[in-house]
């Protein structure tokens, strides 16, 4: 297949995205306006044969300090055939075209996946004194065709990030969990969770919990809830403002495409979570929760509710986000991972963002400027 890049409209983008099973709600048109501090471009490769349009991809650019050259971001994209034969052909054209928009450095997460584990492996791995890591446990699927990809890249020229390397935009995460919802029924997908999970559904259940959804008004609320939470996790929340332009952009391209939820106990809200919507791909976005009201489970509550929602939509995936690859119980993220093991679904692994340094030397004073920041 012989192919041609160029910028294509956001009213292309969308349709191609729309026609799509699923895409990473990265790769939609509105999350450029969600990053509005980057400046941003819609990029389509179409088959010469046909004219069609077969790949897309959302460009973030961000502008180095004091000069006028770009970081070229493309999060959990593009979009487009990674086995292909001839992944050099959909890529130079993508770099050549980067380069000539002032880019000095290009940074992508190819949404591939290359291994996954059960439920079941991490328990029995978590339990296994000389496991340390998801990678020293067995995986249970492996993608081989991943490890061509990767291959591919590296005969290019892309260079692997680091894990959790020094990004100029926010790192993706590598590792992720996700429920797999396809020809599956809810009873099957509940049977999954463990014991511990069941138990603390029926708990809420029993307390009176009710999950409820609430709109654009509701995020002063929310965000009470999410700085309560930053401050007992040690982490810097997002402004209040970010998350009403994320609601405002995604929701004014796809009604559907953001959603909140809150646990709330007695008429007060007790956990909160965003949701995102891209086809059949459902993500748990962000959670927070209050210190309080903790021993009526709320948060298992929430997100059964939620499961189910996207059940419903006809998702095959419910997307829990990021884990660390740490099995370390002394690990302060150890505990993420426990909580999502426990809806019984899968650990994935990502191929990982990769770097193309269009301009070595500006490349490496952006790795140390990072490193120092």
């Amino acid at each position: 297949m012989s192919l041609t890049l160029r910028t294509i409209s956001r009213e292309q983008h969308l349709a191609y995205i729309q026609s799509l099973p699923s895409a990473s709600h990265m790769q939609v048109p509105a999350w450029a306006d969600v990053k509005a501090e980057w400046r941003s471009e819609s990029l389509g490769w179409f088959d010469d044969k046909t004219g069609e349009l077969v790949g897309a991809g959302m460009v973030l650019y961000r502008q180095l300090p004091k000069i006028k050259r770009y970081l070229a971001y493309l999060p959990e994209g593009p979009v487009i055939n990674w086995f292909a034969p001839n992944l050099t052909e959909w890529l130079e054209p993508m770099l050549a075209h980067l380069k000539h928009q002032g880019a000095f450095s290009v940074k992508m997460g190819p949404p591939v996946i290359i291994r996954r584990w059960e439920a079941t492996s991490i328990k029995a791995g978590i339990q296994n004194p000389d496991v340390k890591r998801l990678r020293d446990i067995e995986a249970d699927f492996i993608e081989p065709r991943a490890f061509e990809v990767a291959d591919k890249l590296r005969r290019m020229g892309w260079q692997q990030g680091e894990d959790g390397g020094a990004g100029f935009g926010d790192v993706q995460p590598r590792y992720v969990y996700q429920v797999p919802l396809a020809n599956r029924s809810l009873e099957e997908v509940h049977k999954n969770f463990n014991q511990l999970w069941r138990r603390n559904i029926k708990k809420a259940e029993k307390a009176g919990v009710e999950v409820v959804q609430g709109g654009y008004q509701d995020l002063e609320e929310w965000q009470r809830l999410y700085e309560i939470t930053a401050v007992r996790d040690h982490f810097r929340p997002r402004p209040l403002s970010y998350f009403q332009r994320m609601w405002t952009a995604l929701n004014s391209e796809d009604p559907n495409r953001m959603r909140l939820y809150f646990a709330r106990h007695n008429g007060v809200n007790l956990s909160a979570a965003t949701m995102l919507i891209v086809g059949g791909h459902v993500w748990y976005s962000y959670g927070a929760s209050d210190n309080i009201g903790r021993e009526v489970r709320p948060s298992n509550a929430m997100q059964w509710r939620m499961l189910r929602d996207a059940y419903a939509l006809g998702a095959t995936v419910y997307d829990l986000r990021g884990i660390s690859d740490s099995l370390d119980e002394t690990d302060h993220l150890f505990g993420l991972i426990q909580f999502k093991v426990g809806t019984g679904g899968q650990a994935a692994e990502y191929l990982g963002e990769w770097d193309f340094p269009l301009n070595k030397l500006l490349h490496k004073a952006l790795d140390i400027y990072m490193s120092r920041r």
